[in-house]
């Protein structure tokens, strides 16, 4: 087994991570208003990427953070071949309280949308019992683009993943402090930091996975592609983040 490297100061990758993850934060506002935030930890590359990384962050340059982190295990959650005392170990270790929560979710015809809704509703429950404003997802750069693509193709919308979004109904905030960072960048720091290898066992095929594909192609005629959605979006991003700040 890897050793774990869990705190800075990082090898090589995180140094540049941590430098993005600073930027979101301070560009977005995230933690204007937030500072108790539960992590999603599926146990995968990102999420314990941004766990690492918040940690690393609270109270150097930003207010000292009490953080959360929150499995959502079950049958078809992603990440869900990571050991529970793997990541309770992780989180004992950068002293996270950590909380696992089986998600019900197990119909004869799984849909990735419903699977998600029911994960995501358990997410901001716990939340709430534990007083936090904000859930952080380990959603990166890639992700905005495959989403903003899938939205694009799928629903005659251009509409991607915000670095922060106010789900009102549930009085809590969704906070994306991955939002610029590249996957590529999040693979090495995994392996620089020995986290364990983990593969979605979801049987449903993902959409997403044809869209990076097809993005891929994209890529083959316009060489800037990925990166011209990204900044789209991150314009987005920005523009309603001033918006909120002069209401």
């Amino acid at each position: 087994m890897s050793i774990l490297h869990l705190h800075p100061p990082w090898i090589k990758t995180g140094k540049r991570i941590e430098s993005l993850v600073r930027k979101a934060l301070y560009t977005y506002s995230m933690l204007e208003n937030h500072t108790k935030i539960v992590v999603a930890l599926s146990g995968g590359k990102d999420s314990l990427s941004l766990l690492l990384m918040l940690k690393a962050i609270s109270g150097r340059g930003f207010p000292e953070l009490d953080l959360y982190a929150v499995n959502i295990g079950g049958k078809y959650s992603c990440g869900a071949e990571v050991s529970q005392k793997y990541l309770a170990n992780i989180c004992d270790k950068i002293q996270v309280p950590f909380t696992s929560i089986t998600s019900p979710y197990d119909p004869e015809i799984p849909e990735c949308y419903s699977c998600s809704q029911v994960r995501r509703r358990l997410l901001f429950q716990a939340a709430k019992e534990i007083g936090a404003t904000a859930v952080a997802f380990g959603h990166h750069r890639d992700d905005v683009v495959q989403t903003a693509l899938m939205n694009l193709l799928h629903k005659a919308e251009f509409a991607g993943m915000l670095p922060v979004v106010d789900m009102i109904h549930f009085n809590i905030t969704i906070l994306r402090p991955l939002i610029l960072t590249r996957e590529s960048w999040i693979r090495k720091f995994a392996k620089e930091s020995g986290f364990a290898r983990v593969t979605c066992r979801c049987p449903v095929v993902s959409l997403r996975t044809k869209t990076e594909a097809a993005l891929k192609l994209l890529e083959d005629v316009f060489p800037q592609a990925r990166h011209n959605i990204a900044l789209a979006i991150e314009q987005q991003g920005l523009s309603k983040a001033q918006k909120i700040k002069t209401n």
